[in-house]
């Protein structure tokens, strides 16, 4: 798919010619920084968190007292630009903020939505020990650093879940979460064939040692306003959930069926995956932010 790439100045943008064949490549061979990736949704007018996207950027910048090449309100411009040239498609934009030098990057390409079949059939995904260095940082470094175990990532590995001293922390690109019907019902409702809805269902997910994610911070106060408790704490690598799923901007909620070719749950897509998933999907409707006011 199409990538443009430009270097943002004051007076405009410069093109960077030939750029690499995906977002991560093209900022593996930018100057390390810190990134933050997402994808722009009614007709290139609105993003999702956009506000909490660009603090990931000129926060830390501003802690490390550098002077960002153009201020949010300019950048904002920019990124309205480019998301009208790729109309009528959306477009999944990436912002990297250097640390030397305080430079700005933005990388776009046409926004392609994941196929239906991995909201309905759920995906597999696979552990790895690697781990970030800051993980409530999203640098740059952490792309070239994960090179390796990124290469798994195809027809059968969804996503990469990172793991330290036998725990879960987040996915190479996403939040993770283990959900535990209630010990009541769950057994029951399966022979009976009903909805472990019925009762409340508690979510398990990392608070610590991990990057905090625009869509989790959604879909945990959605969880709770649908009678959802929440556990923070790191899950075990093994532990046995009734469902699992991830989260991140572009994709949203994503049901997993299978960890390291162990089924989660009853191997298939829960009814409370469904539940959050479509949840999502209206609170992102209702809840988008103006690229520009």
């Amino acid at each position: 798919m199409t990538i443009s790439a430009f270097r943002i100045q004051p007076d405009g943008n410069i093109p960077i010619p030939n750029p690499a064949s995906s977002l991560d490549l093209i900022t593996g061979a930018l100057p390390i920084g810190f990134y933050t990736t997402f994808s722009t949704l009614a007709q290139g007018t609105r993003v999702l968190g956009l506000q909490a996207h660009l603090d990931r950027l000129y926060h830390p910048a501003n802690e490390l007292k550098l002077h960002p090449a153009v201020d949010e309100h300019t950048l904002r411009l920019r990124i309205a630009d480019l998301a009208r040239n790729n109309l009528p498609h959306e477009s999944r934009v990436r912002l990297i903020l250097t640390k030397d030098s305080g430079e700005i990057f933005i990388v776009s390409q046409l926004f392609k939505s994941l196929p239906e079949s991995v909201y309905s059939d759920g995906i597999h995904v696979v552990t790895s020990t690697v781990e970030r260095t800051d993980p409530r940082i999203k640098g740059t470094d952490f792309i070239t650093k994960s090179a390796e175990q990124r290469k798994l990532i195809g027809k059968d590995v969804f996503e990469i879940l990172l793991t330290h001293d036998g725990k879960i922390l987040e996915g190479m690109t996403s939040n993770f979460y283990g959900i535990i019907y209630p010990v009541t019902a769950s057994a029951a409702q399966f022979r009976t064939k009903q909805s472990p809805m019925m009762g409340r269902g508690k979510i398990v997910t990392a608070q610590k040692g991990i990057l905090l994610g625009v869509t989790r911070r959604a879909v945990l106060r959605i969880a709770r306003g649908q009678g959802m408790s929440i556990e923070y704490r790191s899950p075990r690598v093994g532990e046995k959930f009734d469902e699992a799923f991830l989260t991140s901007s572009s994709r949203g909620v994503v049901p997993i069926v299978s960890i390291d070719d162990a089924p989660v749950g009853q191997g298939r897509v829960g009814e409370w995956a469904k539940a959050l998933l479509k949840a999502y999907q209206a609170y992102v409707q209702e809840r988008s932010e103006k690229i520009v006011e």
